[in-house]
């Protein structure tokens, strides 16, 4: 399901899976833009969080499958390889800051998740 959507500020949506897709609290793995992106659901906040799916450390496509927390205030997922902490905010990683892994602007657009490039 790649559709297209051009929003003002140039900014390209992909419509990537369905909000009764997501798992609550966890992470899933989406094809967008060409590229595996984990996207991770927070009900409670209805907020959607998605970052590349590439651990660069075990160097291997898992972190959709890491488990997900906050440390010191800052949400998190642990990589199921190393556990090492990638925050979903910013991408570095806790443990080794000079690491990080790309983010991506998501979004729910009705019962859409979208993910967004520039």
């Amino acid at each position: 399901m790649e559709t297209l959507i051009r929003e003002k500020h140039h900014k390209t949506w992909v419509d990537v899976c369905d909000i009764t897709d997501l798992l609550p609290n966890s992470g899933i793995c989406a094809l967008a833009h060409g590229q595996q992106v984990a996207i991770f659901y927070f009900p409670d906040e209805n907020v959607i969080h998605a970052i590349h799916n590439y651990d660069p450390i075990g160097k291997a496509n898992v972190l959709s499958r890491g488990v997900t927390g906050d440390i010191q205030g800052e949400i998190v997922v642990a990589s199921p390889l190393y556990k090492q902490h990638f925050s979903l905010i910013t991408g570095r990683c806790l443990e080794q800051p000079e690491i990080c892994v790309a983010i991506f602007p998501a979004r729910i657009s009705g019962t859409t998740v979208q993910v967004g490039c520039t």
